[in-house]
């Protein structure tokens, strides 16, 4: 199986912006939508995305890089025996060998027919139980159990008022089969979702999909943890004298009244059109007033008069 690194074709020490990058260029290039009739591009997108999935999640990585987790994710086997490096070699006479424990420790032996089958048995449970058969004894007989099929990673964009409404959402598998899921309470970007019994098949049963969601970013709403942020220009007419207006929402147009002389930068808050917590509960929508001053003459002929009427100094408060 390919280094995850190669699978993104990015430097083992890439930056995480460097990997999404990089992530971004192939997903658009291999997703199953644009290679229907190319399963290996589908294949290739599923590994692809794990690879980003393990290279992004910050413990994973560093759990990778030390040899601790394979290429899916699974713990590796904590050690082996045989091989090179300079402690293998034979047992015989005068001879020195060796091998590496669990925690990277190296145990040699050598000199004179060296006896260590009782390191052995320290390592092993059973090792010369039940009559003799050497320090290897019942340990190269278990067999390992059968394995379930292989996760498959798969990455879903989700529009930001979808993700705020809880809209539910349609992924489509590397094997062509669509599902429709629910997105959760609390959904947030990065956050995963387990299909059971959409992976790879395998004799003890087959893997989950995991779908990652990213939620798209929106060119005007601003997520602030279950709060939606929101700059709204009102003209300098509704600032001084009032005024109902209109205003979006990720569940629609609503209207909402701006008090009488307010100025910019005062914020008021929508109840309950924010993002939905993990306990069901709403969060809100704040809307800031950016009061859009217009360069008109007639204005600016009536202010030049106003100015002089004893107003006051609104930066009276900084002792300027």
């Amino acid at each position: 199986m390919a280094d995850l690194y190669s699978e993104l074709n990015v430097a083992r020490g890439a930056s995480e912006a460097d990997i999404k990058k990089a992530y971004r260029k192939l997903a658009k290039e291999l997703h199953p939508d644009k290679n229907k009739d190319n399963p290996k591009a589908t294949e290739r997108f599923s590994k692809v995305t794990r690879a980003y999935d393990i290279l992004t999640d910050k413990d994973k990585r560093a759990q990778y890089d030390r040899g601790e987790i394979d290429e899916e994710g699974n713990p590796r086997m904590p050690f082996g025996f045989g091989g090179g490096g300079p402690n293998a070699g034979g047992g015989g006479r005068g001879g020195r060998g060796g091998f590496r424990g669990p925690n990277g420790e190296t145990f040699e032996y050598g000199g004179e027919a060296a006896d260590i089958s009782d390191l052995f048995e320290g390592l092993f449970s059973g090792g010369r139980r039940g009559g003799g058969g050497g320090p290897f004894s019942g340990f190269g007989r278990r067999s390992a159990p059968p394995q379930k099929g292989a996760d498959v990673a798969y990455r879903l964009e989700v529009p930001f008022e979808d993700a705020a409404r809880l809209q539910g959402q349609r992924v489509t598998l590397g094997s062509g089969k669509t599902l429709d899921i629910k997105l959760p309470p609390g959904v947030e970007d990065g956050t995963r979702i387990r299909l059971s019994g959409q992976g790879q098949p395998g004799p003890a049963g087959t893997g989950d999909a995991i779908v990652t969601i990213a939620i798209t970013p929106h060119r005007f709403f601003k997520r602030e943890g279950h709060n939606i942020r929101l700059d709204l220009p009102v003209s300098i007419d509704e600032a001084v004298l009032g005024a109902k207006v209109r205003v979006p929402t990720v569940d629609g147009p609503v209207m909402l009244s701006v008090p009488r002389g307010s100025s910019s930068g005062k914020v008021l808050r929508l109840k309950g059109k924010g993002f939905t917590a993990k306990g069901g509960r709403r969060g809100d929508q704040l809307v800031t007033l950016m009061v859009d001053v217009p360069d008109d003459p007639e204005l600016a002929q009536f202010l030049e008069g106003w100015s002089g009427k004893g107003k006051a100094n609104p930066r009276a408060s900084f002792g300027v």
